[in-house]
């Protein structure tokens, strides 16, 4: 089976997110993720159901352990004209605990890794990655008309599996908002 692993982002960064991808695809046919609004922990991987018991007991561990962390999504970039999306910033605390999560998850021996992935990555919530190119100018000045300065948190370690051609949710391990 085929499973990704993210943290869904929540809340009117999210309404936004949803929004600009309707508009692009109205106006220039651009696509989005097959997924909601997100930024990626572990790109798309395949593996077995003993796998991923596995890893899910390594995530309901995690998430007994740390607590949410607060981040921002401020503004928008792209990557080459391939990708435009919005920028999630996470604070020193919600890297912390990314990084303990990459830790944990490569220790799986069976769960390959990319250049691109781990712990250094362009943390980014994606509006469009399908058919941008064509209108990657126009794409980027019209996200841009828009204000992105949102608060929120990486308070989820959502696994989605791939099923008939979409991804599905499989578990939502929550972690623990502590008020101020």
């Amino acid at each position: 089976m085929r499973y990704v692993l993210v943290c869904i982002i929540k809340g009117e960064a999210a309404k936004l997110n949803e929004k600009l991808a309707f508009e692009v695809k109205s106006k220039f046919n651009a696509r989005r993720s097959k997924l909601p609004p997100h930024f990626t922990i572990k790109a798309p991987f395949e593996t077995s159901e003993e796998n991923i018991y596995e890893l899910k007991e390594v995530l309901e561990k995690f998430r007994c352990r740390f607590n949410a962390e607060k981040m921002s999504i401020d503004g928008f970039s792209s990557f080459r004209k391939d990708v435009v999306y919005m920028k999630v910033n996470l604070s020193r605390e919600g890297k912390e605990v990314h990084d303990q999560l990459i830790d944990e998850l490569k220790r799986l021996k069976w769960l390959q890794w990319k250049n691109n992935e781990g712990k250094d990555k362009a943390f980014h919530c994606t509006i469009v990655s399908k058919k941008v190119k064509e209108h990657f100018d126009e794409i980027l000045t019209h996200v841009k008309n828009y204000e992105c300065n949102y608060k929120c948190y990486f308070d989820n370690i959502s696994l989605y599996k791939w099923n008939v051609n979409k991804w599905e949710i499989d578990k939502e391990y929550n972690l623990t908002k502590v008020e101020e």
